[in-house]
């Protein structure tokens, strides 16, 4: 009896260290593939669109009137209330946020805005209700107030702008872009940039980076667009030469 109670402390023992090590591996990873991101600095980009560097990411803000619409909701309370500073925006003003999806990092700071309706996809609401693990068996978190969901290709009005969402799943199973007046194209985490040209995103990151990859096709033949807007890695003014030689 000694014997089997000593080997199976035994076991336990080396699954317990054997987790440890995968986290802090896991750790050190995503601390060292972080450091490759690139997002834009705090500031105006264009006469109505601003970007707020939250540490690693980027939230977008548009303005329309005397309102914003948001997209994602940034990773640290205390790097987006910073930058509504600099930026002299008042939470208040901020009408919705577009979440492209809901990992950590873009969803931290929604409690910021009191106001604003939460939209996502229909196959993201997976990721927030539990049905689904992003790593292992981690959830995302649940979003603090209700939401709106979204179809592929559902087009949506908010404060006179013309916002369509397009499902591009990989990164998450529910990653949406959202193209605003057929011209300035929000990205989230579905592509990077690099030199000007569009990439996959950084496959440690995604659940299912060969889907992600075709996934960046639905995001090339946008014949109005002009911009094109990252989380992690900064913007383009040239959508046609980012998207020209994408061929996967």
């Amino acid at each position: 009896m000694k014997k089997i109670i000593k080997r199976t402390l035994w076991v336990i023992g080396i699954v317990i260290a054997l987790i440890v090590i995968l986290f802090v591996w896991y750790g050190i990873k995503a601390s060292s593939e972080v450091k490759k991101m690139s997002p834009t600095e705090t500031g105006q980009i264009t006469d109505s669109i601003y970007a707020i560097k939250d540490s690693f990411v980027n939230i977008y803000l548009i303005r329309s009137g005397n309102g914003y619409v948001a997209i994602d909701g940034g990773n640290t309370i205390e790097g987006i209330k910073e930058g509504l500073i600099k930026l002299k925006i008042s939470p208040d003003d901020v009408v919705a946020i577009l979440l492209t999806h809901t990992d950590n990092d873009h969803v931290k700071a929604i409690s910021l805005f009191p106001k604003a309706s939460i939209y996502i996809s229909k196959q993201e609401e997976q990721m927030v209700t539990g049905k689904k693990s992003r790593f292992l068996f981690f959830k995302n978190s649940k979003l603090d107030r209700p939401y709106n969901v979204l179809d592929d290709n559902q087009v949506i009005n908010l404060l006179n702008l013309k916002i369509k969402g397009i499902l591009v799943p990989g990164h998450t199973p529910g990653s949406m872009c959202y193209l605003i007046n057929d011209k300035y194209l929000f990205t989230g985490d579905a592509l990077s940039l690099n030199d000007g040209k569009i990439g996959g995103f950084n496959k440690f990151f995604n659940m299912d980076t060969k889907t992600a990859l075709k996934s960046i096709s639905k995001l090339t033949n946008f014949e109005n667009a002009e911009y094109i807007f990252t989380a992690h890695h900064g913007f383009t003014n040239n959508y046609k030469d980012a998207v020209k030689d994408w061929e996967k």
